[in-house]
């Protein structure tokens, strides 16, 4: 869940920076792609531990 969050947070600090920088337009492009990424990660990480949860 870490590498969601970490993933998410750099999607969004590139998108700042491509959507403000002239000329940096790519940086926007690499944020919406790490983004997606990101979801992916999360849905296949829930997929996988969805109902195995363990008692403490």
């Amino acid at each position: 869940m870490t590498l969601f969050l970490i993933l998410v947070i750099a999607a969004i600090v590139l998108g700042i920076i491509g959507a403000v920088a002239e000329g940096l337009f790519y940086l926007l492009v690499i944020g919406i792609v790490v983004l997606a990424a990101a979801l992916v990660y999360l849905g296949m990480h829930l997929r996988r531990s969805g109902g195995q949860r363990t008692l403490r």
